[in-house]
């Protein structure tokens, strides 16, 4: 999981006591809607302590498995196996993930859909500080692989179903979760468009809620900034471009060389700037983001969301990466390979231009500029097949949508604002938007501008963020599942 952003010890999680423990370290200031004590606190550690510590690689690790213990820990709850639906798509066997649903009273309302995915980035223990797949509490934070991205997440809504389940709760709405596979790549496939295609029915909703956002903190953890929902996201693509040549020997060097030919394409691309784009999604971030930069990068942000055109404030804020690739397609390249000995002149190189295309724009459209950027027939443009297939717009901003994000955020944060943003990395909600349920990121957990060091070394999550998240979302999903609106 990625937001765009200036954007727990094993023993631990056992401890029977209900109050919810102190952390150490810079933190901000406790919200007050937390409760004093939290009686269903020690469940919830123990299952994201076993999610966590679930190897979900797509090296050695099983989605499958993860599956399959969270069902256990539901039915145990008092789901019966007509509600819970653990999928394992044909010749992917460890690929599997689970579809749970909490019935709700009104047939006619629409369904509330809950994502996450159960796949983690590979991690070499020889590059940890603690072992990656040991969950360890210290300094007040969660240290593991998927600490953050995204079992804690996953975490949340499978004890949010079962905290449901104890209380006899009965919502108008149905409440479904989805928790999927391949979403971090590198597996055989993406258990969300998986879902789409094969059981588009199980996963019908009004509506998903996803990852892809959250709090920001300040870099010393001690302040909240924000508060982002993502409405929409970015689509990834990957293009190589290609040079053959017939090559000869390095000593009769010719003018046609097939580095020297790739080289001036790649440099090609690296001038090229994509214009600003605005939609709901970047504009309303632009805007809520101004009040709280103010000075010059406040007033640069009022005035690019008025006018996308605005070179000089295009520049200014352009500067900073994570705004520069919020207003804008970005194509950059991530991997080259070319040539056959050092003695010989090149016969083939290749390089991966990964591009994160602004939503609305097609692939197609994107491969026809690279053509025009280049310019050179002789340089072939392949498309990367992706494995999160279908291309959406952003989704509406509605107030059905926003307003209870608005609501419960206030009672959990009074004066923090909620502002929508753009998503410039890739989720599992491209699919389930372009397969017609509108996904939105929201997670309540706040983080610092490190981003939890997700996908990195020593990933970690704040011991208060995972709590305050939880509540969060527990909350959230009630008002979605108590109101008839879509």
């Amino acid at each position: 999981m990625k937001t765009l952003a200036r954007a727990l010890s094993a023993a631990a999680l056992l401890v029977a006591t209900a109050a919810i423990p102190q952390v150490v370290g810079a933190q901000p200031p406790p919200s007050p809607a937390m409760p004093k004590a939290d009686p269903t606190l020690p469940a919830f550690k123990a299952l994201y302590k076993e999610l966590v510590e679930t190897n979900t690689t797509a090296s050695v690790g099983s989605c499958t498995l993860a599956a399959q213990r969270m069902a256990a820990r539901m039915k145990a709850a008092g789901f019966p196996d007509s509600d819970l639906t653990v999928f394992i798509p044909p010749e992917f066997p460890k690929s599997g993930g689970l579809v749970a649903v909490y019935p709700g009273t009104d047939p006619k309302a629409k369904a509330v859909l809950l994502l996450a995915h159960l796949d983690v980035v590979e991690a070499k223990r020889e590059d940890w500080t603690r072992d990656p797949f040991t969950l360890v509490e210290e300094g007040g934070y969660f240290y593991a692989r998927g600490a953050m991205d995204d079992k804690a997440q996953a975490s949340i809504w499978v004890d949010s179903l079962i905290r449901f389940k104890h209380e006899g709760y009965k919502p108008r709405r149905t409440v479904k979760m989805a928790l999927t596979c391949g979403e971090e790549g590198g597996g055989p496939l993406n258990g969300a468009s998986w879902l789409v295609k094969n059981k588009r029915e199980l996963i019908d909703a009004a509506f998903a809620l996803n990852e892809g956002a959250g709090g920001q903190l300040t870099e010393d953890g001690a302040k909240r900034i924000a508060h982002t929902v993502e409405a929409g996201e970015k689509t990834s693509q990957s293009f190589v471009l290609e040079v053959t040549n017939p090559g000869g020997h390095s000593s009769r060097p010719v003018p046609d060389n097939a580095i020297y030919r790739l080289a001036d394409a790649i440099e090609k691309v690296r001038r090229y700037e994509f214009p600003v784009m605005i939609n709901d999604a970047n504009k309303a971030y632009l805007m809520g983001m101004s009040k709280i930069e103010g000075g010059q990068r406040g007033a640069a942000m009022t005035a690019l969301a008025a006018n996308p055109k605005d070179a000089a404030a295009d520049k200014l804020l352009s500067a900073d990466p994570s705004l520069h690739t919020l207003l804008r397609t970005t194509c950059v390249a991530t991997m080259i390979s070319g040539g056959h000995a050092q003695n010989a002149l090149p016969q083939r190189v290749t390089v991966t231009i990964n591009c994160r295309i602004f939503p609305g724009v097609s692939r197609e459209a994107i491969r026809d500029k690279l053509m025009e950027i280049i310019g050179d027939p002789q340089v072939k443009i392949s498309q990367v097949a992706s494995g999160r297939e279908g291309e959406a717009p952003a989704p509406p901003l509605t107030a059905n949508v926003m307003g209870p994000i608005e609501k419960v955020s206030a009672q959990m944060w009074p004066g923090v604002p909620v502002i929508p943003i753009l998503q410039a990395g890739a989720t599992d909600g491209k699919a389930l938007t372009a397969g017609g349920i509108p996904t939105y990121g929201v997670s309540g957990l706040f983080l610092e501008p490190d981003l939890g060091r997700i996908h990195g070394l020593n990933e970690r999550l704040g011991v208060q963020s995972l709590y305050e998240g939880r509540e969060f979302l527990y909350r959230l999903v009630k008002v979605y599942a108590d109101t008839p609106g879509a």
